[in-house]
C-alpha cells in the first residue's frame, strides 16, 4: 500500500482507473487466501491511520480522510527469488482463485481498479513517501 497524492493505471494506453489523494493497493493473493482474509484486508485498509492530522502526525484513518483507493492486482508480490535468478511464483494463487478475491477487496474498498490479468502501466506520486506492507 502506498499513500499517494495521485495515481492512475492504464491498459494498452487507455486509463482504466485514476484517483486523487488516497491509497494505491498493490494486491497479491497467496495460495490458500480466502474471503475472510480479503475482508480483513479491507477492514485494515479502511482503518489504517496513515493520513496526517493538524499536527502533522499520521493519525487520521483512510475512511476519515475520505481517501480514494486504486487497487491493482499484482501476483509478482509473491515472487520468490531466494534461489536462482528467475522468480518463482508458486506461492501466488492461480488466477481462478485470485480474481474473485481481488474483486472482493476492490469492491469492499470502493476502489477504482486495473484489469485483472492485464499488463498495466501504473503511475503514481507517492506522498511522504509512505509505503507499508499489509498482510491478512
Amino acid at each position: 500500500m502506498q499513500r499517494v497524492s495521485s495515481a492512475s493505471v492504464a491498459v494498452d494506453g487507455e486509463t482504466v482507473g485514476a484517483i486523487g489523494p488516497g491509497l494505491v493497493v498493490l494486491l497479491g493473493v497467496r495460495r490458500g487466501d480466502d474471503g475472510a482474509a480479503a475482508d480483513r484486508i479491507v477492514r485494515k485498509l479502511l482503518a489504517l491511520r496513515v493520513f496526517e492530522d493538524g499536527a502533522g502526525r499520521m493519525n487520521v484513518s483512510s475512511a476519515d480522510a475520505d481517501a480514494e483507493f486504486l487497487c491493482v492486482s499484482n501476483f509478482t508480490l509473491y515472487g520468490d527469488v531466494r534461489r536462482g535468478n528467475r522468480p518463482s511464483f508458486v506461492d501466488a494463487a492461480p488466477p481462478e482463485e485470485a480474481e474473485p478475491l481481488y474483486e472482493r477487496v476492490r469492491e469492499g474498498l470502493g476502489a477504482r481498479g486495473g484489469r485483472f490479468g492485464a499488463r498495466m502501466a501504473v503511475a503514481l506520486v507517492n506522498d511522504g513517501p509512505v509505503t507499508l506492507l499489509v498482510e491478512s
